[in-house]
């Protein structure tokens, strides 16, 4: 059984589905399973061993080109090769970091329409090389917005359709009309061509069954899984100060949540010495908001106990988890994956996040961390303060977020349960 797993890149940046996929091939590999990592429209980035294809497809020059200049839609596949150069694909998205999604609402809908859309040459292109080189019996789309192809793909191939949920919402929630009801409905007419879906929590698999009208055991719930080398293997060591190192790790835009953290920060240090340091992956169009944040550091008073860290490599992720006393991520919209809390809890730190999306699954009814009322800076610093106060629930709470990691959510746990849902799948088909 051959599996091809087609993601969408993000250029130089680290983005989740970059790192999920990444991992979950790796560990299919491990397994002895025959799995690819196929890119879409730019390279895929990731802090472990990179296990993409050289080539790229849907290729995000192409792709903008057919999108915006009607002759590209007609031009010989030959030129079109010339601009699906990996390099040159990496080299400009680096290079396009202002776009946001208000600016991608045609391009999108343009995307899910697939074969009737103004890449349909693209999608022709992909089915080629799956009908006449890879051959496979399941292809998996790392995300939603990439529904468009399935149809054609399916009929192409005659191989099963599996698709990620990766948070899409966030980003479609931010298309202005008339584009956002056009996708809206798109997704919903697009996600019948899936066989089945996968969400990494309870939560994303509940709320994505109603925003993309499909039933809900039509997705299937498989963690996120980690991959555990260079991770502590015994308990760390938990302090009763006096000093205290708040982490944050995260993309560096206002939906994560940073200028929260910032702004409990003061509330904190009237009780705690705590410094905070933060991470995390900045494109041009969030460089802005990375300055807000430093300044309002500054306006608050904690500018001088505050460090960004930028985008860091798995040495330098690994070396910041083992330096914190806890971690936090109060993201301001419902989290779909979570991944960065995964790590902090291998590392044996405690975490404090809001009560919504992802996160009361993840801590596991608050026996790893705990919850506060989302969007609350006041309450965040209370939850902070109530933790740093108390040794022994830091200590019992290190304890169990390890454990819990090594029962559930581990790369290979992540890469068995896939298999069983591709074996599924094949065999229904067949």
């Amino acid at each position: 059984m051959r599996i091809v797993h087609i993601t969408a890149g993000a250029g130089g940046r680290l983005c989740g589905s970059c790192l999920h996929d990444n991992t979950l091939v790796r560990a299919l590999r491990a397994r002895g399973s025959d799995a690819l990592l196929l890119p879409a429209y730019v390279p895929t980035t990731t802090d472990e061993e990179n296990v993409a294809e050289p080539r790229i497809v849907m290729g995000g020059v192409n792709v903008w080109l057919q999108e915006h200049v009607a002759l590209f839609r007609h031009t010989p596949w030959f030129v079109d090769h010339l601009l699906d150069s990996p390099r040159l694909l990496a080299w400009l998205s680096s290079r396009t970091g202002e776009t946001r999604p208000a600016d991608l609402g045609p391009l999108t809908a343009s995307s899910l329409q697939g074969e009737q859309g103004h890449q349909r040459k693209e999608i022709a292109k992909l089915c080629r090389l799956l009908v006449r080189e890879l051959r496979p019996d399941v292809v998996h789309l790392s995300n939603a917005l990439l529904l468009g192809m399935a149809r054609r793909i399916r009929e192409a191939t005659g191989a099963g359709i599996v698709c990620s949920l990766s948070g899409e919402d966030i980003f479609i929630e931010q298309i202005p009309e008339p584009a956002y009801s056009q996708i809206r409905d798109l997704l919903r007419e697009r996600a019948r061509d899936v066989d089945r879906f996968v969400a990494l929590n309870g939560f994303f698999a509940d709320f994505m069954a109603d925003y993309l009208a499909v039933p809900r055991e039509r997705i299937a719930v498989i963690p996120h899984g980690i991959d555990p080398e260079g991770f502590p293997t015994a308990a760390r060591t938990v302090t009763a100060g006096p000093r205290f190192v708040i982490g944050s790790l995260a993309r560096a835009c206002p939906e994560k949540g940073l200028d929260l953290l910032i702004r409990a920060l003061p509330l904190v240090r009237e009780k705690h010495d705590v410094e905070l340091r933060a991470a995390g992956a900045v494109v041009d169009a969030e460089r802005g908001y990375i300055a807000q944040c430093l300044a309002a550091a500054d306006a608050v008073g904690v500018v001088e106990h505050m460090t960004w860290l930028g985008q860091l490599d798995r040495p330098g992720k690994l070396a910041f988890f083992g330096s914190l006393d806890l971690f936090a991520m109060p993201t301001v919209f419902p989290e779909a994956k979570g991944i960065p809390v995964i790590e902090a809890l291998a590392a044996g730190v405690p975490v404090v996040a809001p009560a919504h999306g992802a996160f009361p699954e993840l801590l596991d009814r608050e026996q790893a961390g705990r919850l506060h009322t989302p969007g609350d800076v006041a309450d965040l610093a209370r939850v902070i303060i109530a933790l740093l106060d108390d040794v022994e629930s830091r200590r019992r709470m290190a304890a169990h977020g390890r454990a819990l990691v090594r029962q559930r959510y581990l790369a290979d746990q992540m890469a068995s349960r896939h298999e069983d849902l591709y074996r599924q799948i094949v065999s229904g088909r067949r």
